[in-house]
C-alpha cells in the first residue's frame, strides 16, 4: 500500500483574491459570465492542484534574473500564479495575465517597489 502524499495548506493573499475577482469581472464585462466563471473554476483548480506538488512550478524567469528564487509560477494560459512554498503551506501571492508587463507587477506585488 502506498502511503497518500503530504497535502500543502493553499492561502491566497488578499492581492490574489483581488487578482481573481478582477480576472472574472473583466470577462464578464468584454465576454459573457459563463465566460468567466468557466475561465475562474479553471484557476481555483490550478491554485488547489498545488496542494499536491507545490515544487514542480518553474521560477519566474524576471526574479531569477533578480537572483530571487523563493517564488514559483504554474500557468493557466494566459494566466500564471506566482506562489512560494513556506513549510508545509502554498502562498499564492499574485494571479496575473502573462501578457502584461509582468516585471512591474512582480516588483509591485512581490517586491514591493
Amino acid at each position: 500500500m502506498v502511503a497518500a502524499p503530504d497535502l500543502f495548506q493553499v492561502l491566497l493573499t488578499e492581492g490574489a483574491e483581488h487578482d481573481l475577482e478582477a480576472i472574472h469581472d473583466y470577462i464578464s464585462e468584454f465576454d459573457c459570465v459563463a465566460s468567466a466563471n468557466c475561465v475562474l473554476d479553471s484557476l481555483l483548480d490550478v491554485v488547489e492542484s498545488l496542494s499536491k506538488f507545490p515544487q514542480r512550478g518553474s521560477y519566474p524567469r524576471e526574479l531569477v534574473g533578480l537572483g530571487i528564487k523563493e517564488y514559483r509560477q504554474t500557468f493557466f494560459k494566459p494566466y500564471r500564479v506566482i506562489y512560494r512554498v513556506t513549510g508545509n503551506q502554498v502562498i499564492i501571492n499574485l494571479i496575473a495575465d502573462g501578457r502584461r508587463a509582468m516585471q512591474s507587477v512582480l516588483a509591485r506585488r512581490l517586491l514591493g517597489a
